[in-house]
């Protein structure tokens, strides 16, 4: 039976596990590398990470094992997705990875790993560092050739969720086709669907390939959702994931940007229902700002200075009240509770 999930997503059957930790936004993302031999022409891995050998825990810029420790802690995540590029052109710093991760968060914490990379002897070893779930992406040329890569014996022979991950091309009807009745005779637990959608660094496939976007408002390519409904009826066998490209912000990354914004959030935040915090802000010297504030009634334990950015950080509401008041430039701003600060807005007082 297929099941009708949130924001045009759908699954038959039981959601690989990896998938449920992401549905509830308790999943980091640890992105272990750019380096990947595929050259897959749909990759649509930001510029600023394809090809470079970088580390980031979810939007963090990872330098060392705290910053990734810390990004884990600051959402409390009970999971973690690695990936890249490929994950196993870095085979050293993955398995450490893992091992690091499960050494700290325990074997509850639910580690799942997608590669392009179909060797048996290197998924022994993840699979002996303590990986729970493996998503592979074979490159689309192989998708009706299945039969001459080693998935089969990888799936007979592991304990791990085998599974795999492709988006849905939508001139690649036979090639999914032939890659699914591979994948439902052959043991894979379950396939992810993913609709195609454009990016910075994918947008070339617009001319290549004739896609189109769905409307003037959306990065997803039209035709892909309704091949991955196709396909789930023709094999209803399958435990088969549709996930929309709308449902990764809307329920996805909304849901962990709210976990961690309610996790993190000092007395003066306030957390809408998007993820986002929002606070006062008052720009100036530390000592003076403060000194202005307390003068106007603001609790000390309701202000915190960000020395990075030159201001004082306090309650939006209280801050709205006093600063006809106060000699310093101040707004209430609106941003991402991520590593980068992203800003969403600001409004002058």
């Amino acid at each position: 039976m297929i099941v009708r999930m949130e924001c045009g997503s759908s699954r038959s059957g039981r959601p690989a596990e990896g998938c449920v930790r992401c549905i509830e936004g308790s999943k980091m993302v640890l992105f272990v590398s750019g380096r990947c031999r595929q050259g897959c022409y749909y990759c649509p891995v930001s510029l600023d990470r394809k090809g470079k050998d970088v580390v980031f825990a979810n939007e963090r810029r990872a330098a060392s094992w705290d910053d990734i420790f810390d990004e884990a802690d600051s959402m409390d995540a009970s999971g973690t997705g690695i990936t890249g590029g490929d994950p196993l052109e870095c085979m050293d710093r993955t398995l450490r990875a893992i091992r690091n991760l499960k050494e700290r968060y325990g074997l509850g914490h639910h580690i799942h790993l997608y590669t392009a990379t179909i060797d048996p002897e290197r998924v022994r070893l993840l699979e002996e560092a303590g990986l729970d779930e493996i998503r592979f992406h074979p490159p689309v040329g192989m998708w009706p050739r299945m039969d001459e890569t080693a998935l089969s014996e990888i799936a007979s022979g592991s304990r791990m969720d085998v599974g795999i991950e492709v988006p849905a091309l939508p001139d690649k009807r036979s090639e999914l086709d032939a890659l699914l009745s591979y994948a439902e005779t052959h043991g894979v637990s379950f396939a992810n669907l993913n609709e195609l959608e454009f990016s910075e660094s994918n947008w070339n496939m617009m001319s290549e390939h004739g896609y189109e976007v769905v409307d003037d408002t959306s990065a997803a390519v039209a035709g892909s959702r309704e091949l991955a409904a196709d396909m789930m009826r023709r094999h209803r066998r399958m435990r088969i994931h549709f996930c929309a490209s709308s449902f990764k912000d809307g329920i996805q990354l909304r849901r962990r940007l709210i976990r961690k914004a309610k996790r993190c959030a000092r007395p003066f935040d306030s957390v809408t229902d998007d993820g986002t915090v929002v606070m006062g802000a008052v720009y100036g010297p530390e000592s003076d700002v403060r000194e202005a504030l307390l003068s106007a009634g603001i609790p000390e334990d309701m202000m915190s200075y960000n020395g990075d950015l030159a201001r004082m950080e306090t309650d939006a509401v209280m801050l709205e009240g006093v600063a006809s008041g106060i000699p310093f430039k101040s707004y209430v701003i609106e941003e991402y509770p991520t590593a980068d600060r992203l800003e969403v807005e600001r409004r002058p007082l």
